[in-house]
């Protein structure tokens, strides 16, 4: 049977550390976070540096985390075919709309962005590949939503409180469930300032094999409006196209 190495769980519970925290540690603060010894951090912290994976800044004395282990994550990730499925769709998309387009999964709770291309556009919305948006404040999260039958939909926003992000932004279960419910009838789905100031959204969603995804662009509310007919259309003609499952 299979044995537990200490030294790599505690190697992912630093990264898990600096991920939460969000700041330069010192080997003191990385030992009273796991409730180590400094002496067992110091070497560990060591050995992440040699490695490559963590800094040390020249005045504090203190670590934080490099962009090797994104960048490994990212090269994992173009391997994927679903990754690969949904960049594919939303460099098309950036294409024939000038717009930042975005493909997502549902993640328990949350929306995982797969894929993104920035719009043309000076002014244009921009996330970050690997970012976990909310179900409740974007077109991603409700298209995904409203690709599940109700007892689903109700479990998922179930899994994460309904923060208010912005001032239209809806937080009460009822309402959000019927909002969802309305959007569905015509097939796509759409938020206006619920997840930033300025922002328009637009969202469709898409399965493909057992994986709940959602295809999006966004960008500032008067030019969104401006090209809404034309945007859903080239949205409707990938979804169509693609090498997917639609789900009405």
């Amino acid at each position: 049977m299979p044995a537990d190495v200490p030294a790599c769980a505690r190697t992912l519970a630093v990264l898990e550390v600096f991920a939460r925290e969000k700041r330069e540690l010192s080997v003191s603060d990385v030992a009273r976070f796991l409730d180590l010894a400094d002496s067992s951090c110091s070497d560990l912290l060591h050995t992440m540096m040699k490695a490559g994976y963590v800094v040390r800044t020249t005045k504090t004395r203190r670590f934080y985390p490099t962009g090797k282990l994104y960048s490994i994550a990212l090269d994992i990730a173009r391997n994927d075919p679903l990754y690969m499925a949904g960049l594919e769709m939303v460099e098309l998309l950036s294409e024939k709309t000038g717009e930042s387009a975005f493909c997502a999964v549902l993640d328990d709770g949350a929306v995982k962005v797969l894929a993104t291309v920035e719009g043309k556009h000076h002014l244009r919305y921009v996330l970050r590949t690997g970012e976990r948006i909310a179900l409740h404040a974007s077109a991603l999260g409700k298209a995904v939503l409203g690709s599940l039958d109700d007892e689903e939909m109700r479990r998922q926003l179930r899994l994460k409180p309904l923060r208010k992000v912005t001032s239209k932004t809806i937080i009460d279960p009822n309402a959000l469930e019927e909002n969802v419910k309305g959007q569905r009838v015509r097939g796509w789905y759409s938020v206006q300032e619920e997840g930033n100031d300025g922002v328009l959204a637009f969202g469709i969603p898409l399965q493909i094999g057992d994986s709940r995804i959602a295809l999006s662009i966004a960008g500032p509310v008067e030019r969104m409006r401006k090209n809404q007919e034309a945007y859903l259309h080239e949205m409707k003609q990938i979804a169509a196209t693609a090498n997917t499952d639609k789900i009405a």
